[in-house]
């Protein structure tokens, strides 16, 4: 059996010659791959969009994909069976670690747009939206991009050889947009993707706080020269198995180490000005607007809500995927009655209840296995985002936010009992669990959450109880 690579023959969009690179893109995962790459291959034809990635946490992804020529094959998975296409968007595929790459690829004058998908987490924020000065990776990276001002200042310049050893990426960015800076290149836009409320004027302020560092010539230009977008993104895109690769291989006929399957519905909404140049996104269905808010708070809270919630309470009852928990009455109920109290903030023109019955249906997909543990990930940030926000809207308005309880109170116990999926920020987590005292590690757990929902005592037994 053959394994990609760009000297097969095989249909790929756009032709298999490597399209030259002018997006950059921090966060190198499925969703990525089948969300931002595919809307840029849908309308690249004729291959003038090449993108370079850099993966997250592991330089798996960038090994896979380099091995195969950074080919990929996207299975959509709909209720009536797969279709399958190899998609050859990416160019380059990178470490995250790789900074000289990056520098290189954000002095190129041809690049003009670096898209982001580093999970909440991966923004290095506190529950107010600033950077976490508690955080090690951020206090390393404040201290080394500080060090790199001064040597800048005191006139010994960039040197690629004593490049600094950077933990965060968007520290890693600010470091690259440095290095356009110096070199001469022009403006260049910001657009994240990851389901953050806010996105843009979060990104905006850890970029400016980490530019900072630098000193006062650096973050003005920054400030100046690089816009940054909001966006809302939507395409459910559980990580492959064993199975999704033969069925790949079947498809196509070619063996592929790091095959994407998504579903066929696919979102992107974005608000904000781009400085250069852009892909035509709306010809695949991307809408640009001057409203995005509600928009982003429908998919946060009714999609990404109900995600959360069934990541931390249905794993409990033993489900392993969306589709099981879902065909369970009681844990319907549940996101029900978070998705009535989210309604409640939701203007009439962005339809939540066609939305409701549009989740439904992709959430019963069983061909779809979008897996529980997986969701679960960096649930301490997802929750904060995802469930808090409205739970504190129905608590200051008398309610009893009985729709948070159940996400709420499963993150605690999985904690409590050391089966929670990974987190980024687990050493708080831990640090909190270590300092209980007297009200027990699920009263602190709470605290760390939010310590707002301290000063609602009927809601915090309700979470303890269920916990």
């Amino acid at each position: 059996m053959t394994v990609l690579s760009r000297d097969a023959d095989i249909c790929a969009k756009g032709g298999l010659e490597p399209r030259p690179v002018r997006i950059v893109h921090l966060g190198l995962g499925a969703f990525f791959r089948a969300h931002q790459a595919w809307y840029t291959s849908e309308v690249d034809p004729e291959g003038a969009w090449g993108i370079s990635a850099y993966t997250g946490r592991s330089p798996r992804a960038a090994e896979e994909l380099s091995a195969q020529d950074c080919l990929y094959t996207l299975v959509v998975r709909g209720a009536e069976g797969d279709d399958a296409e190899v998609m050859s968007v990416i160019s380059e595929a990178h470490a995250a670690g790789d900074l000289e790459a990056l520098c290189n690829d954000l002095r190129s004058p041809d690049v003009s747009l670096v898209t982001l998908t580093v999970t909440e987490a991966g923004y290095g924020t506190d529950a107010k939206g600033s950077l976490d000065r508690s955080n090690s990776a951020v206090q390393a990276d404040v201290k080394a991009l500080a060090q790199v001002g001064e040597a800048s200042g005191a006139g010994e310049g960039e040197s690629d050889a004593c490049l600094p050893q950077l933990e965060t990426a968007l520290a890693r960015l600010v470091f690259g947009l440095e290095a356009r800076r110096r070199a001469g290149a022009a403006a260049i836009t910001i657009v994240p993707c990851d389901n953050l409320p806010g996105n843009g004027p979060l990104t905006r302020g850890v970029i400016d706080e980490y530019a900072a560092c630098l000193g006062s010539e650096a973050a003005a230009w920054i400030k100046e020269n690089v816009s940054v977008t909001s966006t809302s993104i939507d395409r459910i895109t559980p990580k492959a198995t064993a199975d999704d690769r033969a069925a790949a291989k079947d498809l196509t006929g070619f063996e592929d180490a790091s095959p994407v399957v998504t579903e066929p519905f696919a979102s992107w909404i974005i608000e904000g000005e781009f400085v250069g140049d852009r892909p035509a996104w709306e010809k695949a269905g991307a809408i640009f607007t001057d409203d995005l808010e509600p928009y982003e708070n429908r998919k946060l809270w009714l999609l990404n809500g109900a995600h959360t919630l069934l990541a931390n309470a249905a794993v409990n009852r033993g489900y392993e995927t969306v589709a099981e928990a879902i065909g369970d009455s009681e844990v319907r109920a549940e996101v029900e009655a978070l998705w009535d109290e989210a309604s409640r903030y939701l203007p009439d023109f962005v339809e939540a209840s066609a939305y409701r019955e549009a989740l439904l249906e992709r959430f019963e997909n069983p061909h779809i296995k979008h897996l529980l543990s997986q969701i679960g990930n960096d649930s301490l940030a997802k929750l904060r985002i995802r469930i808090l926000p409205i739970a504190l809207k129905e608590l200051e308005a008398g309610r009893d936010a009985k729709g948070a309880v159940p996400a709420i109170a499963g993150w605690i116990r999985r904690q409590r009992d050391g089966v929670a999926s990974p987190d980024a920020q687990q050493s708080a987590i831990d640090e909190a669990k270590a300092k209980t005292g007297d009200g027990g590690v699920e009263r602190a757990l709470l605290a760390l959450l939010e310590p707002e929902l301290m000063n609602y005592p009927d809601f915090v037994e309700r979470v303890l109880e269920a916990a």
